[in-house]
């Protein structure tokens, strides 16, 4: 019938380690040109133990659970009073994990492009396979940029590149420092860390995304 709809699938990500597998926080939204990277503790969040329902009028310490959820510190009575910008921070939080091997995009070369006209115009730009002025030119011809326009688009597009260079050479060598820096055990730990994601079990109403997939 030609209706769309957005259906939020709720899912459980578990992750096997001895230890937390991070004490920090991202933040990120389509609205941010980068991830935000605090600590857990400056959004009042930590990892606490889970106590099953029907112990959780018994001592914690007695129950030695070994499994802990990412939950909220921030008193119930505060949460009420938090600004709008801090509620809106909440909900792009997601755990910041810094893996030991680089990621898939440490030597990316693309980088993506917001410059800010009416309409924006939005796009990616690859500093190793797209010709600086082809790329521009294709803009103008296709009416998304105006010609006199073009020299501040080039300047902010090297911006961004040099920015994006600048990211990922700093991530490189913090993680080159934080894996230099670890405890054996520790990085022992995480060489061997594992992750589980778990989805709803599919029910009668559960919608049907064969035509998406």
């Amino acid at each position: 019938d030609g209706e769309s709809k957005i259906v939020l699938i709720p899912v459980v990500v578990a992750v096997d380690c001895p230890f937390p597998p991070s004490d920090k926080i991202g933040i990120n939204s389509v609205q941010r040109e980068n991830e935000e990277i605090v600590p857990m503790r400056a959004m009042k969040m930590a990892w606490v133990p889970y106590v099953p329902l029907e112990d959780r009028l018994s001592r914690i310490d007695s129950l030695k659970t070994k499994i802990f959820t990412l939950g909220c510190t921030q008193r119930r009575s505060a949460l009420k009073h938090l600004k709008e910008e801090r509620v809106k921070k909440f909900d792009y939080c997601m755990p910041y994990y810094m893996p030991l091997s680089p990621p898939e995009d440490e030597d990316d070369t693309v980088v993506n492009i917001m410059y800010p006209l009416e309409p924006p115009i939005v796009c990616d730009f690859d500093w190793e396979m797209d010709d600086m002025e082809d790329f521009i030119d294709e803009k103008v011809k296709d009416e998304v940029l105006p010609e006199d326009e073009k020299e501040k688009f080039k300047d902010f597009i090297k911006e961004r590149v040099r920015e994006r260079k600048r990211e990922l050479k700093q991530a490189k060598e913090a993680r080159k420092k934080a894996i230099d820096d670890m405890d054996p055990k520790l990085k022992e730990a995480f060489e061997n860390i594992r992750f589980y994601k778990f989805y709803p079990v599919k029910t009668d109403d559960t919608p049907d995304v064969s035509q998406v997939q």
